[in-house]
């Protein structure tokens, strides 16, 4: 006959082993949480980055074409980061949060001054390899850090809360990128500039929360090993959510491509007024991040993905049709309200599927998938708009999202867990 605490004591274990099928980690999520605890360590080194890369970003894919590239080398150059997610979840586990973000943002620093020095293609693509290491080390490093701290209730808001911190940051970058008159070098010299400041608040207001495997896991696995154990385990997490989120940052990635090519090149926009398109757009983009974190945090998270990603693509099946700076305007406003809807959705579905066991390898396979989408956005803008033009890769890129749309809306079950 088990006694009274007992009982409570196996009703306790198994809510944990509910959650734990979704990824959560009972002792890290049941704790009191403030948002406050995240502006030192979180919000203001992400506001900080993005400012920096919302500065480069609007004329990114004009300064690489520059280099009398093809559509396709160009978009080659800018997809080559995804090869260093791997890696980055091995490290984020091994080193820990901090020592992670850290080295992400130095070779983050050097990549950027790369860049702005490049002279040849070989350069470039050497600076964007050193670059996505980097950023795929700071990125993962945030992202695990992130789950580790906050509950599962209050990841919708949280997370929302950060991707409206980014964009707030990329629309003052792009704010400031209008005074920048033509020079295409010298918004990725600024950029390094404040990646070293970035780097000195994050050793100083980061704190250390390395968090090993636990006692159940055998340390005597091969990181590698360890890492093909979590793919297979969750290989069916990865072949829906993942394809999905796959699509999502296809159509993301694709958007800040196409964009600038198509206002420069189809429309025949000034550098300002290109740099004016994107900025408009990117405060449409930044205002939603509320909405957003009230919908997955209330509704669930499928709530905001789906209507959000259902938008930004008929703004890009609708771009094609625009010839004026007006027309671009509205479809280009159109895409980001959709994505601002969306805004954090991919990073808190990440954070709900991952294990307490092995955190930063799934971590690092989630974040592989997206940049897997990620690169395949710039090579299909590449290789179409070589062979039939810029309109017909807004017309695949559309049908991309709208696939997007099916698989979060049929495929993927809702990870928001209420009481």
């Amino acid at each position: 006959m088990l006694s009274g605490r007992s009982v409570r004591c196996l009703r306790k274990i198994k809510r944990a082993q509910k959650l734990t099928t979704l990824g959560s980690c009972p002792k890290l999520n049941t704790r009191k949480f403030s948002r406050a605890s995240l502006i030192l360590p979180i919000y203001i080194p992400a506001f900080l980055l993005a400012t920096g890369g919302g500065i480069v970003s609007p004329t990114l894919s004009i300064y690489v074409k520059s280099f009398e590239l093809s559509y396709t080398l160009t978009t080659v150059v800018l997809a080559v980061g995804v090869l260093g997610n791997i890696p980055a979840g091995i490290l984020v586990e091994r080193l820990g949060r901090k020592p992670s973000m850290l080295f992400g943002l130095v070779m983050i620093g050097l990549a950027t001054v790369g860049m702005g020095a490049a002279t040849n293609f070989l350069q470039l693509i050497g600076a964007q390899l050193v670059g996505g290491i980097g950023n795929a080390l700071w990125m993962l490093a945030r992202h695990a850090y992130m789950t580790d701290v906050i509950p599962i209730a209050n990841r919708g808001r949280a997370i929302a809360l950060f991707g409206g911190v980014n964009r707030m940051g990329t629309f003052v970058g792009q704010f400031f990128s209008i005074f920048l008159g033509v020079n295409l070098r010298l918004p990725f010299f600024i950029y390094a500039g404040i990646v070293m400041l970035n780097l000195f608040l994050c050793f100083f207001f980061i704190p250390k929360t390395h968090r090993t495997r636990s006692e159940t896991t055998d340390k005597k696995i091969p990181y590698l090993k360890h890492l093909l154990q979590i793919s297979r385990q969750h290989a069916r997490l990865l072949a829906t959510a993942g394809v999905g989120q796959v699509c999502v940052q296809t159509l993301r990635r694709g958007c800040h491509i196409i964009i600038p090519l198509y206002a420069d090149e189809v429309v025949g926009l000034t550098t300002q007024q290109v740099r004016s398109v994107v900025m408009v757009s990117s405060a449409v983009d930044m205002s939603m991040f509320p909405i957003a974190g009230f919908m997955m945090d209330r509704f669930g998270r499928r709530y905001a993905t789906v209507p959000g990603i259902c938008l930004f693509a008929t703004g890009m099946v609708l771009m094609p049709f625009t010839g004026t700076f007006t027309a671009l305007l509205l479809a280009a406003i159109l895409m980001r309200l959709g994505n601002g809807i969306a805004s954090g959705t991919m990073m808190t579905l990440g954070a709900d599927l991952a294990p307490h066991e092995g955190t930063g390898e799934f971590l690092g396979l989630w974040r592989l998938t997206g940049d897997f989408g990620g690169s395949a956005g710039p090579v299909i803008v590449g290789n179409l708009a070589d062979l039939f033009g810029l309109s017909y890769s807004g017309f695949a890129l559309g049908g991309i999202g709208y696939l997007a749309v099916g698989i979060f809306l049929w495929l993927v079950p809702e990870t928001l867990q209420r009481e």
